[in-house]
């Protein structure tokens, strides 16, 4: 199968992880900032952006998901990098590192960490969405539309484009392996805390809309545990500076404490 990915910069190896109905677009806000100081990857999951779905018959769960991840990464001649990571993907990417594929884990607003499976959707969103697509691509377009449409994604989404807008929006309608994902990611949680041996930091955002913050007994023993004040979901927008001074910090061979992180 074949991964999509984009690479840039220098330094320690960093690979980006986006969350459920994402693609590598939703780190474009922070990949200059991060090469700067690291040879960074920012990879499209499995059946999202423009990666190929797993192979027929395998579930796009957050282990295989993170197999396959490893597998591409190997193949470009990478073992253990560090992982930045973001809602589904942070949770792939904890599996990454209880498989020992990791060299540490920084996870923003991780899925998976909750008490319970979560069950089924009471309402499909993204049908009705892909159902009205023209209305829905043409109201991201504007300032009022992102602040409707994207509000339980980013805390400010009028600080996107229309352009980012429609490509951040397009990625969610248009993920093959979205019901999956989707399916397995509300049936499962993690439960390899255990198996994680790396440094682990896990960030929050205050202004998060979507999913509630994740309960101390799923996270991994020692992991550093943050608030990010005005961060919503998805904060790469929100605050590309902070994010990315997290994302290096966190990937830093030499850890200090957390860096003061507030939006703007």
């Amino acid at each position: 199968m074949r991964l999509h990915h984009v690479r840039l910069g220098n330094g320690p190896t960093l690979v980006l992880v986006h969350g459920l109905g994402g693609s590598l677009v939703n780190w474009e806000p922070v990949l200059e900032l991060v090469a700067e100081e690291r040879d960074v990857i920012a990879v499209d999951m499995p059946g999202f952006g423009g990666s190929d779905p797993l192979p027929a018959g395998a579930q796009h769960t957050p282990v295989a998901m993170g197999e396959a991840i490893t597998a591409h990464l190997t193949s470009l001649g990478i073992e253990r990098p560090h992982l930045g990571s973001n809602s589904l993907g942070a949770w792939v990417a904890l599996e990454m590192a209880a498989d020992g594929n990791a060299a540490s884990v920084c996870a923003i607003s991780p899925a998976g960490l909750w008490r319970k499976p979560l069950g089924p959707r009471s309402f499909d969103a993204r049908a009705r969405a892909k159902r009205l697509r023209p209305f829905v691509l043409a109201a991201v377009r504007t300032r009022r539309g992102r602040r409707a449409f994207m509000r339980t994604t980013v805390a400010r989404p009028e600080a996107l484009s229309a352009g980012e807008a429609v490509r951040w929006v397009s990625a969610w309608l248009d993920a093959p392996s979205y019901e999956d994902a989707n399916r397995m990611m509300r049936t499962l949680t993690f439960d390899r805390a255990a198996d994680v041996d790396v440094p682990v930091t896990i960030a929050w955002g205050s202004a998060d809309r979507l999913v509630a913050p994740p309960r101390a007994e799923r996270m991994p023993a020692g992991a550093r545990y943050l608030v990010a004040e005005g961060w919503g979901h998805t904060p790469t927008r929100d605050d590309p500076e902070g994010v990315a001074r997290l994302l290096l910090e966190a990937s830093a061979d030499e850890r200090a404490e957390p860096v003061a992180i507030r939006a703007t």
